[in-house]
């Protein structure tokens, strides 16, 4: 009995050492982005769809920026679409030309930039990170999978161009984005 308290204590008395030495570490804050509020796209607005600008954090903390293209008029709960690339550009080009399109199908969609990208946070800029990109559909899908009007058994993903790769790492590594 004498060695079992023993013990308890000891590692009682180590655990506690350990949480004293233990540096307290805290994630950065999400960025607040300031958003253009105009039309902005290289491409004309569609009448068909209502578009708005929207924010999401990815696991890194990560600020992205996105817009999302909801088809006019849409009762119920509808299939979604998260939609990145080209490789180097934004939201504003093709990935937004895109996004609306398929909302004009009937698609709820967004539009995002990723991480360290366009209007969305991260530093240095202008770069890519497989992982961090990779995320970047992750916390999309995130985003999408909490708005009242998303089935989330649909729930897709569309990379284009050089983030068609990325969006594969996606698909096979997240189980709600669906192949359909």
């Amino acid at each position: 009995m004498k060695k079992l308290i023993l013990a308890t204590l000891l590692i009682g008395t180590a655990m506690t050492t350990n949480a004293q030495n233990t540096k307290q570490t805290t994630m950065p804050q999400p960025a607040k982005l300031e958003l253009t509020s105009e039309w902005d796209k290289v491409f004309p607005q569609s009448k068909k769809v209502d578009h708005k600008k929207v924010t999401f954090v990815n696991r890194y903390g990560i600020t992205l920026a996105a817009d999302m293209y909801t088809p006019r008029n849409a009762n119920g709960k509808l299939a979604a679409i998260a939609v990145s690339g080209p490789f180097g550009a934004v939201k504003e080009q093709s990935s937004g030309l895109y996004a609306q399109s398929l909302a004009e199908r009937g698609f709820l969609t967004i539009a995002f930039d990723p991480s360290f990208t366009g209007e969305s946070s991260g530093e240095p800029r202008n770069v890519a990170s497989p992982d961090i990109n990779t995320e970047d559909f992750s916390a999309a899908v995130d985003f999408l999978s909490i708005q009242d009007n998303v089935d989330t058994d649909r729930i897709g993903i569309l990379g284009i161009c050089g983030w068609g790769g990325i969006a594969l790492n996606a698909a096979a590594m997240d189980t709600r984005i669906k192949q359909r």
